[in-house]
């Protein structure tokens, strides 16, 4: 359905220009009362021993949801991974996983060729050699920021880079924090209350869908006749 509506899009008018953004969100699900030996297990793959006799207990726990840290804070759920189109801050690609997966390993399933502009913004997590290789192959131009090593200072060659990089950067960036702003403010939040990965790639799917749509409206009340 989101393809398919992506396609609509594109026969009304609103291919993807400008460029392509790439970001992460962290979707929460119901905080689990697990033991630390609970926890392990569910680590590891594997079901906790206890609760193989309990059904009902076990149809309550999800298994898939992983533990994460952002800014010094713990966060139980997924990831919503999405690629938005710079001109027209519409979604045109998301991938959902556990929330322990790093930004960067959703990369493959999020860059595109169709976007009509070449550059691709990120933050500083999604700088690495083989992202930066993998831009190059694809011949798309990367505006991700270098980070310094832990330790080590920026070296002037890389601060160089930086400044040349900065000029429209955050402002770009910024737009994708719009969206996931819309989701939890005007959406009815991000809370995931089912339990496991299909599940929550379909509720994550169709809430990204949604925007789409609603996004679509604010387009044609602002530009009826898109180019």
């Amino acid at each position: 359905m989101f393809g398919q509506f992506d396609g609509h899009l594109a026969r009304q008018g609103y291919i993807a220009r400008g460029g392509q953004i790439l970001d992460a969100s962290i979707v929460p699900v119901r905080c689990p009362h697990n033991t630390r030996d609970e926890n392990a297990a569910i680590k590891k793959g594997e079901v906790p021993e206890d609760w193989a006799d309990k059904p009902a207990k076990r149809c309550q726990k999800d298994l898939d949801a992983r533990w994460t840290k952002k800014h010094g804070k713990s966060h139980y759920g997924y990831k919503n991974h999405v690629n938005v189109d710079r001109m027209h801050k519409l979604m045109r690609r998301y991938h959902v996983t556990d929330a322990a997966v790093h930004d960067s390993q959703a990369v493959d399933h999020l860059l595109m060729q169709g976007n009509t502009g070449s550059g691709v913004w990120a933050d500083p997590a999604y700088r690495s050699e083989e992202m930066e290789a993998k831009l190059r192959d694809r011949k798309l131009k990367s505006h991700i920021h270098r980070n310094r090593e832990r330790g080590k200072p920026l070296t002037e060659q890389a601060k160089g880079s930086n400044r040349t990089k900065s000029t429209n950067s955050a402002f770009v960036r910024v737009r994708v924090e719009h969206i996931f702003g819309a989701q939890a403010n005007d959406m009815g939040g991000t809370l995931v209350r089912t339990i496991g990965l299909v599940r929550a790639k379909a509720k994550i799917g169709m809430k990204n869908l949604a925007y789409n749509m609603r996004r679509l409206c604010q387009l044609r009340r602002i530009n009826p006749c898109p180019a």
